[in-house]
């Protein structure tokens, strides 16, 4: 019997990726505040340098948001930015 067959396979939607991001991002702006960190300095300083100490370990944010690609959270900032329309070229 081949155990390939018997496995199920998940299908992650574009929403869903989309939603993980944000909800993410949420939860490490939270973390951020409330160790009295400005998120968007922090976040921006991360982003840009890659170094992960940009974000706090508070509420386990840093391990969060090293779960995401930094070219994939810069993506959907971009496309929430721009709106919708953009991503599907409307």
């Amino acid at each position: 019997m081949d155990l390939n067959t018997s496995l199920t396979k998940e299908f992650e939607s574009q929403a869903n990726t989309e939603n993980n991001v944000a909800s993410i991002l949420r939860l490490v702006c939270r973390a951020l505040k409330e160790n009295g960190y400005n998120p968007l300095d922090q976040i921006v300083g991360y982003l840009i340098s890659g170094d992960p100490t940009y974000i706090t370990n508070h509420c386990n944010a840093r391990v969060l948001i090293r779960q995401l690609d930094r070219d994939q959270i810069l993506d959907e900032l971009v496309h929430y930015y721009l709106g919708k329309e953009e991503r599907y070229g409307r």
